[in-house]
């Protein structure tokens, strides 16, 4: 009788937004597979609800895996499978405590994130949208002229990459080909290896950075210690002339600081993929966008089909090597955060 039940039951995974197909399919042959066909985001009662029952999680970074979701979850959940890299959606720390493991999705979207940071990093002084804008509306150009829409040169300038991890490192490595100086901050010091590598000057000092550098990008997670990392008083060292990228998280510029420093003329503009209050983006910032100080795109940075398909499969292989009873690759620990 015992033979029969060999063959373990395949564990109930809950999925809180549609996938790409092929992610989905292969879900659906390996696991009890629960998804969100209509894409529908969850809300907090229904995450509640799914926690109680599933045996994993896999959630985005629109769902918020909060105490009160996490303090209803049943015994049987042992897994929160992120589909993304950053996890400040969930609160790590209690899921740890509550014997659930964490995991996410690194490394996957590093090119296509740095690519569409370098994309901003084009965009906002050579004035790309701006320009495009006079074409597909009722503006008449009227030809080439030699002093108008003039932007500025990014050749020569100094890039200081705020958070020099794989996503840090891979802006820096396309920001040389382009002829920037690149310069960082980061919690640690890298290799001399690497620093010799990218050609980078390491900032210990934050706010000296700010004060010398032409453009800024943030490519760091977003955890309580970098929250609002960029307070007003740190945005206000940037110079006049400056402009600031973000690619990584919203909360970690004070959003409210930067759209009044570019109103006010003291920097010079951003290019931002990601919002303190996503999905609502700030009335003043859409002002200043259609104003062409900001360029505004919505969390576009890992939107790539090859990206997201990448993502599902790591998603998988993590529940695949924790039902098998090994550590999965991805695991995220609160002492990481």
């Amino acid at each position: 009788m015992r033979g029969s039940m060999a063959k373990a039951k395949k564990p109930l995974v809950i999925v809180t937004r549609k996938l790409p197909d092929q992610v989905e399919l292969r879900m659906r042959e390996l696991f009890d597979a629960r998804l969100n066909p209509d894409d529908k985001p969850m809300t907090q009662a229904q995450l509640a609800e799914a926690v109680k029952v599933a045996d994993v999680l896999v959630p985005t970074v629109t769902d918020r895996i909060d105490t009160g979701v996490l303090s209803k979850a049943g015994d049987q959940l042992k897994l929160i499978a992120n589909f993304g890299n950053g996890v400040d959606n969930i609160d790590v720390a209690s899921a740890n405590q509550r014997g659930i493991t964490v995991t996410n999705t690194p490394g996957v979207l590093t090119e296509d994130t740095a690519d569409m940071t370098m994309a901003l990093i084009l965009a906002v002084p050579r004035r790309l949208a701006e320009g495009s804008t006079v074409l597909t509306t009722d503006s008449d150009w009227h030809g080439w002229t030699p002093t108008w829409m003039l932007g500025h040169r990014i050749w020569g300038k100094r890039l200081g990459i705020i958070g020099m991890g794989r996503i840090g490192q891979a802006v820096a490595r396309r920001a040389r080909a382009f002829g920037l100086q690149i310069h960082y901050h980061n919690r640690r010091k890298l290799s001399s290896k690497i620093e010799q590598e990218l050609d980078a000057t390491y900032w210990e000092s934050l706010d000296q950075m700010l004060a010398r550098m032409d453009i800024i990008s943030v490519n760091c997670p977003h955890t309580p210690g970098t929250y609002h990392l960029l307070s007003a008083r740190r945005l206000k060292l940037m110079r006049p002339e400056a402009y600031i990228v973000n690619t990584a998280r919203g909360e970690v510029i004070d959003e409210n600081a930067l759209t009044r420093l570019i109103d006010g003329g003291d920097i010079a503009g951003a290019g931002l993929d990601v919002f303190e209050h996503e999905p609502a983006v700030n009335p003043k910032l859409l002002k200043l966008a259609k104003a062409g100080k900001v360029v505004l795109l919505p969390h576009m940075g890992s939107a790539t089909v090859e990206g997201r398909v990448d993502m599902g499969e790591k998603v998988i292989i993590n529940i695949r090597t924790f039902m098998d009873g090994h550590r999965p690759p991805d695991r995220v620990l609160p002492s990481m955060l």
